[in-house]
């Protein structure tokens, strides 16, 4: 990875933010971090890392809906990095408001992250809460920033108004792994609101998007809807996802895994496209 590096007055829009994220860091002088592994927490830790050395500590939730490879892949990185990295066990699965999956599941999802976060203010007293949302996160529908608001927590790539194409270029620059890292969201975002979350959903989830990495898929979704499984590919990908050999590959791997019927999305890949029933909600 490249150093941190100061380049004088002289600096780009992009330059400045990163500036200025800096500067807020410093600011807040000791961090706990809600850390996925993901690309925006990822640039957030290594950050922290290099303006706070050890005084920037990485949390990441050992719950189902993580999938194990992401929890992997949070390690590495974090070892990457040389960030002091803790996994700490959530219980949103014990919460029947979080099971129930209605719009306001992130909400427990989040609360339950951040009250753990905060009970380890006796191992790390006087360290601030931050996490990973960014500028372009503000507009869409994420009941997780009011649990944030709820329990204090900073969001300092929002403060710096950075946003996810930024983010992903000062990753680069700064020679991250986690750059070009395919977008990722919790295992139970997989499943449409008001049916139920449960482990043996989320099971059948993690394996069919553990297949499709498998068969060289790099961005995706794997969306659980009874019997039915909806598979979204990333447009460039689609492709050959539509040759007909390999849709018989992908029905013969998800009946495996218990779906009657596989159907492939036209629409394609994209984020939150279980929000798109939620018009009007803010």
């Amino acid at each position: 990875m490249a150093p941190l590096v100061t380049l004088g007055t002289d600096r780009t829009p992009v330059e400045q933010k990163q500036d200025k994220l800096f500067d807020v860091l410093r600011g807040l002088g000791k961090v706990l971090i809600a850390y996925s592994g993901g690309t925006d927490s990822a640039y957030l830790a290594w950050a922290a890392r290099e303006t706070l050395a050890d005084n920037a500590v990485a949390i990441t939730a050992d719950s189902p809906s993580l999938a194990r490879s992401a929890m992997r892949d949070a390690a590495e990185f974090a070892r990457e990095i040389g960030i002091t990295h803790r996994f700490v066990e959530t219980k949103e699965f014990e919460n029947p408001d979080y099971l129930a999956n209605n719009p306001d599941r992130c909400f427990h999802c989040k609360d339950e992250l951040f009250e753990v976060m905060e009970g380890l203010a006796g191992e790390y007293p006087g360290f601030a809460l931050i996490y990973g949302v960014n500028q372009d996160d503000l507009g869409d529908f994420r009941p997780g920033q009011k649990a944030a608001k709820l329990h204090q927590v900073k969001a300092p790539l929002v403060d710096a108004a950075l946003t996810k194409a930024e983010i992903r270029e000062l990753s680069r620059r700064a020679g991250l792994s986690t750059w070009d890292r395919p977008a990722a969201a919790c295992l139970s975002s997989r499943i449409p609101y008001g049916t139920a979350v449960t482990p043996e959903r989320i099971g059948q989830i993690e394996s069919g998007e553990e297949k499709l990495r498998a068969l060289g898929f790099r961005q995706f979704r794997v969306r659980y809807h009874g019997e039915l499984v909806r598979i979204e590919i990333d447009p460039e990908e689609m492709p050959r996802a539509l040759d007909m050999q390999m849709a018989g590959t992908l029905t013969e791997v998800f009946r495996a895994l218990g779906f009657i019927y596989v159907t492939l999305d036209l629409a394609g890949y994209r984020q939150g496209s279980l929000n798109e029933t939620l018009k009007g909600i803010k």
